[in-house]
């Protein structure tokens, strides 16, 4: 980076966070996802200034950013959560087929990354395919605004799900891998999974009963900065951190559900919505910013050479035959019917790339090339584009099919009344 001042950097960021904003706003006319404009300018800058990515550079700043966007991904996925009677067909469904989803696609691209790259263990491979099996809820949500309504609730579910489940799954794998044995795992795993349980409901409670008695107008940030200082000390002493942040979410969303009996009255209901509405306004901004810079670097971290090898387009291919053949079945047996274009969207995305940054030194490969997490990301993002672009211009077809038929309709009774009163003259005038 010699050359290149702060105001450079602070131009350049400008500049970035400018083009996402009309990045989206072409996304939600083109239906095209952002996420393709963004990793392609990253990688045109790249070409067009001569720039080389060192990894080592920017380790330190993709891993703080790596470590908020995590929160935010979960904090905004939980945020989004009803816990209603209504709903728990729908989360039980969007569940069943997010969960299942993950640890197939997860097994099946592991079986294929020792077939096509080798040299590679059991255990290292689950790692690389973990990240390449989840939704990502950053790209789907922001795309399905123009679905029909159980249509969408579904898909903010499942993906929201995928993300939580995916993103627990790695890291308890991840920090467990010391452990010996698959009975040591599952007891160290029941006994953090219960105890950050336990820690997570008290300190939601508490953080309510706190920040609702907080006057300032400037207190937002710290409520955020609280959160964070949770997750890096439950990191710290090796905690399942993320679950404090959607247990947190999930309490903060559905307050009137945990908070009933005697505790209804420490609840400040009309100083909580004002609160809510801002911190979710931004989560969502910040959010936004994070997504900005992390598709952005992975474009400038591109090499076409290490996406169009042999071994990368195989594996791709097998993985996305894979997964999407499995989405047809567990749709099919599932919904039975109508589940397009459900059945498309699954984009990978922000999360794939977080947790591929977060494998641990010691299970780097260098033959792994990021070309698939990039093949992966496009492809997948390009299928739920051709998917919302069929879907919506079915949906015009059809209305207007149903104008036409409407306007004969009307047209043909106002010649049946226009006849009939034709009728009652004639027969007056023969009377």
């Amino acid at each position: 980076m010699d050359g290149i001042s702060a105001y450079h950097l602070v131009i350049g960021a400008a500049i970035i966070i400018i083009a996402s904003y009309l990045f989206n706003f072409i996304a939600r006319k083109t239906n095209v996802p952002s996420v393709i404009l963004l990793i392609g300018s990253g990688y045109l800058v790249k070409e067009m200034a001569g720039f080389s990515f060192q990894e080592e550079e920017w380790f330190l700043p993709l891993e703080i950013l790596g470590i908020v966007g995590l929160i935010l991904i979960v904090l905004e996925a939980a945020l989004d959560l009803e816990l209603r009677r209504k709903n728990f067909n729908l989360i039980a469904q969007s569940s069943l087929i997010a969960l299942l989803s993950l640890f197939f696609n997860t097994f099946f691209l592991a079986i294929g990354i020792q077939y096509f790259i080798g040299n590679l263990d059991w255990l290292t491979s689950v790692i690389y395919a973990i990240p390449l099996s989840i939704t990502s809820s950053a790209i789907v949500i922001p795309s399905i605004t123009g679905l029909e309504r159980n249509k969408r609730e579904f898909l903010i579910y499942e993906s929201t799900i995928s993300d939580i489940l995916g993103i627990m799954f790695f890291y308890l794998l991840v920090e467990n891998l010391d452990t010996q044995g698959a009975t040591m795992i599952g007891v160290n795993v029941l006994i953090n999974i219960g105890g950050t349980l336990l820690l997570s409901v008290g300190l939601s409670y508490m953080m309510i009963f706190v920040f609702q008695k907080i006057r300032s107008d400037v207190k937002l940030f710290l409520f955020f900065a609280v959160l964070i200082l949770f997750y890096a000390i439950g990191k710290l002493f090796h905690l399942s951190s993320l679950l404090m942040i959607l247990v947190f979410g999930l309490v903060l969303e559905n307050r009137l559900l945990f908070f009933r009996g005697i505790l209804r009255k420490y609840l400040l209901e009309d100083k909580v919505i004002n609160d809510l509405k801002d911190f979710k306004l931004l989560t969502r901004e910040s959010s936004f910013v994070v997504r900005t810079f992390f598709f952005f670097i992975l474009g400038l971290s591109i090499t076409l050479a290490g996406v169009f090898t042999p071994q990368i387009l195989w594996l791709t291919l097998y993985f996305l035959l894979g997964m999407y053949g499995f989405r047809w079945i567990i749709f099919k047996i599932v919904f039975r019917k109508n589940y397009f274009p459900q059945f498309f969207i699954a984009p990978r995305g922000l999360i794939s790339i977080l947790l591929f940054f977060a494998i641990p030194k010691e299970f780097r490969v260098n033959e792994f090339e990021l070309g698939i997490l990039l093949l992966s990301i496009v492809i997948t993002s390009l299928f739920m584009a051709w998917a919302l672009v069929h879907d919506k211009m079915g949906r015009i077809g059809r209305l207007k099919k149903f104008v036409i038929v409407r306007h004969a309709m009307v047209k043909g009774k106002k010649l049946v009344v226009h006849n009939s009163k034709k009728s009652d003259y004639f027969e007056k005038q023969q009377k």
